[in-house]
């Protein structure tokens, strides 16, 4: 895989994630329609900032394992297609069938929205395990694993600034759209479908 292919395939993986409804969308869907646009794009500032500090802490780490050893990178590989394996299957299976922004309402009345946007990654172990799981796959041979996985990292955190900035910009008719059930079992059965595809592919991937 050369870099150009690996650039898009990740891009159009990253892509897809992005759009589907999570616990950030839901987050600046509520604080755009309750709190105003302003505090919403501090809450998508602090989101993005999050995942960068998982991509930065996820690129040293998988830096220094991928050199350790064989048995470091088998056990990885493993670890990490079994786990896309099971998300991709159980949104196949059991896909939502609605999509709440309540979910995401504050505990305190006027909180600093930067640092709630922040702290809703950083203290979210499954964001630095699901980076380590899905990024080395797109990892070209002969390249420095280290800056190419952040670099990964800041392109879906791009992506994610420009979906959240349009939910911002247009948060009611985007908002009803994301809570029609048929889009919501579509976005989360496209999304399974990537998550098998790629498990099965870092199943069968080589050092």
């Amino acid at each position: 895989m050369t870099v150009a292919q690996s650039l898009v395939s990740f891009a159009l993986a990253a892509g897809v994630l992005t759009i589907t409804p999570g616990l950030d969308t839901a987050l600046v869907i509520r604080t755009s329609t309750v709190e105003g646009p302003r505090k919403a794009v501090l809450a998508m500032l602090g989101i993005n900032g999050g995942l960068l500090v998982w991509g930065a802490a996820v690129a040293i780490g998988l830096a220094a394992l991928l050199t350790a050893s064989e048995i470091a990178f088998t056990v990885l590989k493993w670890v990490g297609a079994g786990y896309l394996v099971w998300l991709g299957v159980t949104l196949l299976l059991r896909p939502r069938q609605r999509f709440d922004p309540s979910l995401a309402m504050s505990d305190h009345h006027g909180a600093n929205w930067f640092w709630r946007g922040l702290l809703n990654n950083l203290l979210n172990p499954k964001v630095g395990v699901f980076y380590v799981s899905f990024l080395p796959q797109f990892i070209p041979t002969g390249v420095p694993t280290a800056p190419y996985t952040f670099l990964l990292a800041v392109i879906h955190v791009v992506l994610g600034l420009i979906w959240l900035s349009a939910l911002i910009l247009a948060t009611h008719p985007l908002n009803r759209a994301l809570q029609r059930p048929s889009v919501i079992r579509a976005l989360d059965r496209l999304t399974g479908i990537v998550f098998v595809g790629f498990g099965v592919k870092l199943a069968v991937s080589r050092r």
